[in-house]
Formats: C-alpha cells, sequence, structure tokens
C-alpha cells in the first residue's frame, strides 16, 4: 500500500498550519516526523488519518482519497495511536484493545474466538497481557500507552500512525517499543509514521525523515541528510555535535548549547535576576 500526501493546507480558523505539505510513504517503510512544538506534526497525522479535512490539497491511499473510503475500510487500512486519549471509562484493559477489532464485526455481532486470540496476540507482544483483566483507569501512563498501541495494531492495519508513542515510557519500554516497531515494519512490511520528540530515537529507528518548521517541510530523506548542524541551528535553536557510526549506520546527536535571540534575552534575565540575589 502506498501513501500520498498532495499539496496539503489546513487552518484553524483563519490561522495557517500546515502549508503545502506533499509527501509519500511506501509500504515497508519506517518515517519520522520531527519539528519543534506546534510545527504541525499532530495535525498532519490527523489529516493522514481522516480525522481532520485539509482546506487545500488530499490524502491518498493507493490513488484512492481517503475522503472516499468508508469508515470501517479505512480504519482496516489505516490505525492510529494519539499522545492523549480519553480513556475516562471505567473498562478492563482487555476490552479497550478489543475496540481494535471494531472494523471486522459486523453490527451489534459479538467478538468471535479469532478476535479475541489476535487481542491476546498483540497485547503479548506489547507486554500488556498481564494487564487484562486491570480497569484502564488503575494503571500508569506509561503502560497505557503501550495498551493504545496494543489498540491500534488489533486493527492489522497497513499504516500505523503514532503520536510521541514513547512520551510517558521509561527508557526501557522505549526501546521496547521502538524495536517492536521496527520489526513489524522489516518482517510484515508495516507502514510508520511516527512523530518522535527525541531526535536520537528518529535517527536510530528512522528509514526516512520528515522535518516540519512553521508548517511547512523543511527537510525530507535520510537521517544523516536531515540532521544536519544547519538544521538543527535554524529549526531547533541548537549547536550539536553529530557522530556517525560507519559499522551500524547510526546517527548520534549530541546537544551542546542552546541559541538565538531570544533565547540569549532569557538568558541575560535570569542572569541578572541571580546576580541580585
Amino acid at each position: 500500500m502506498r501513501l500520498k500526501v498532495d499539496r496539503v493546507q489546513f487552518y484553524y480558523e483563519a490561522r495557517k498550519v500546515l502549508d503545502e505539505i506533499s509527501f509519500e510513504a511506501g509500504e515497508g517503510e519506517f518515517i519520522g516526523l520531527i519539528g519543534p512544538n506546534g510545527s504541525g506534526k499532530t495535525t498532519l497525522l490527523k489529516i493522514i488519518d481522516g480525522i481532520l479535512r485539509p482546506k487545500v490539497g488530499s490524502v491518498y491511499l493507493d490513488c484512492k482519497r481517503i475522503s472516499e473510503l468508508d469508515p470501517k475500510e479505512l480504519a482496516r487500512e489505516l490505525a492510529i495511536v494519539p499522545q492523549t486519549a480519553d480513556l475516562s471509562f471505567d473498562l478492563k484493559v482487555f476490552d479497550v484493545v478489543m475496540m481494535g477489532r471494531y472494523p471486522y464485526l459486523r453490527k451489534l455481532s459479538l467478538e468471535r474466538e479469532i478476535d479475541e486470540e489476535k487481542v491476546r496476540f498483540w497485547m503479548k507482544l506489547t507486554n500488556t497481557l498481564h494487564l487484562a483483566e486491570r480497569s484502564i483507569k488503575e494503571i500508569s501512563g506509561g503502560e497505557r500507552q503501550r495498551v493504545l498501541i496494543a489498540r491500534a495494531l488489533a486493527q492489522e492495519p497497513r499504516i500505523l500512525l503514532l503520536d510521541e508513542p514513547t512520551s510517558n515510557l521509561d527508557v526501557c519500554y522505549q526501546i521496547e517499543i521502538m524495536n517492536l516497531l521496527k520489526e513489524l515494519v522489516e518482517k510484515l512490511g508495516l507502514t510508520i509514521i511516527c512523530a518522535i520528540h527525541d531526535l536520537n530515537l528518529a535517527a536510530r529507528y528512522s528509514d526516512k525523515i520528515i522535518l516540519i518548521n512553521g508548517g511547512r517541510i523543511k527537510g525530507i530523506g535520510r537521517p544523516i541528510e536531515v540532521l544536519t548542524k544547519e538544521n538543527l541551528r535554524d529549526v531547533f535553536k541548537i549547536e550539536a555535535k553529530m557522530e556517525y557510526d560507519q559499522d551500524s549506520k547510526s546517527l548520534t546527536i549530541i546537544p551542546i548549547k542552546t541559541i538565538g535571540q531570544e533565547l540569549e534575552e532569557r538568558r541575560s534575565i535570569l542572569s541578572k535576576a541571580l546576580e541580585r540575589g
């Protein structure tokens, strides 16, 4: 399955949030979506998922506009793991993951044995099966994030969108989840578009990176092509040391200092405040 985002523009009232966003994602590709806070990453993911509709442009799955697809048909092709989700209802974790089987159930029909098997499979893979009988309201933020990933995978989509999937996870679970996602890409041909806050995780796991700044694509390509000193300076306002390991083909970013007039002004104000005691 091929995803195409074609000249997408989006507005919140009169404020343009995305401007002429175009790219393609192929089968078995892990795309890291990076950019400063407020750059439009979450909005773009919601447009791809059909939650929001662009003012201009379209999103295509295999040359067909997603707006033309039945909701259940779209849900069998594409799933999203949001950064935050309303889980205030009191349900067992198993039942929350079972929601991912909705696209395969007929109206008013009960879950089948195959649905329960698939839910258990994905919960085991995301290390959430031991939480099955607990209330979703009683588990930690990191556990809840893994449950949301399990729910999305239970849809068995061909394209998976994730918005900061490691934001509430301990380091060991960050690596565990990212390794799982990468394995799904390599072994099942799943296409993943993942908004990532951690630049080193983006560099390590992404086949391709899309850098967004101010609602526009600043760079697109392999991590070593996009995560340059110049882009880090211009977009993220940091000076960084870049280390590339030729054997593992991995890029490591070591921030050294922040830059920019606004940041310098803040430092000056802080320094003066400290001098005054």
